[in-house]
């Protein structure tokens, strides 16, 4: 992080909150050599982390008009999911009213009618279930130490299935070592039909959970790779590559 310049840096009841740039890139980060959001000031709706890139991968599977997106950092999921159609109707809830208040005014917050910003805690917010179903639900709750054990839990699985309509999908960013734990496999499938799951090369564990079924072959998977690929400004082959049905 030494070749970065600090442009913001203040400290909430949850700890620092950092901003760093360069000529071409913004990241936000919770910590010392901590990067929870990174952003390219030039595009910013193409994802600059593995995982993000990865969680977009449901969008072969599912063509959302809705979203909630837990977990707020940067907004890079909010800017590629704008760019892949600005129609969506999308619901962030980030904890810290700080990292909203950052995210508007360093990291280009596409701030529309189609965006709603919820500060609360994902958990209260999940309790509460008082928002319409939707199409797909991004779980990313991350601090400085890591994921956080709330979103490998029973409840919190349960309460998101809730909030995820018939044929709708929940994707969950969790860490390697995730692949490995057997009761949240259960718990995902107590309430979705297919679990797939994909292993990037930053090491995150990306979990997609289906309420329907989808047989679609390796080859048409493919081919709707390539023209998302196209959609999002980015490619999707090298996440395809590790993505496969978690069993």
């Amino acid at each position: 992080m030494s070749d970065y310049q600090v442009l913001h840096q203040t400290q909430d009841e949850y700890g620092p909150l950092i901003v760093l740039e360069d000529k071409e890139t913004r990241i936000l980060a919770f910590g010392e050599n901590d990067e929870q959001s990174k952003l390219l000031k030039a595009t910013p709706h193409i994802p600059q982390h593995t995982y993000v890139q990865a969680m977009l991968l449901v969008l072969l599977y599912s063509q959302p008009k809705s979203a909630i997106v837990l977990g707020l950092g940067g907004g890079g999921l909010i800017h590629a999911l704008r760019h892949f159609d600005a129609g969506i109707k999308l619901t962030a809830v980030e904890l810290r009213a700080d990292v909203i208040e950052l995210a508007k005014r360093y990291f280009q917050l596409p701030l529309s009618k189609k965006l709603k910003v919820v500060h609360q805690d994902a958990k209260q917010f999940l309790a509460a279930a008082d928002h319409k179903k939707v199409d797909v639900v991004f779980a990313d709750i991350y601090s400085a130490e890591g994921v956080d054990a709330a979103q490998v839990s029973e409840v919190f699985i349960a309460q998101c299935a809730a909030l995820v309509k018939a044929d709708g999908y929940l994707v969950l960013n969790c860490w390697k070592e995730h692949s490995q734990n057997r009761e949240l496999l259960a718990y995902l499938n107590m309430h979705f039909v297919e679990v797939r799951a994909c292993l990037t090369g930053s090491g995150n564990w990306v979990v997609f959970a289906g309420k329907a079924k989808r047989d679609i072959s390796a080859s048409a998977l493919k081919a709707k790779a390539q023209s998302l690929s196209q959609q999002l400004d980015f490619q999707l082959a090298r996440s395809l590559t590790r993505f496969d049905l978690w069993q």
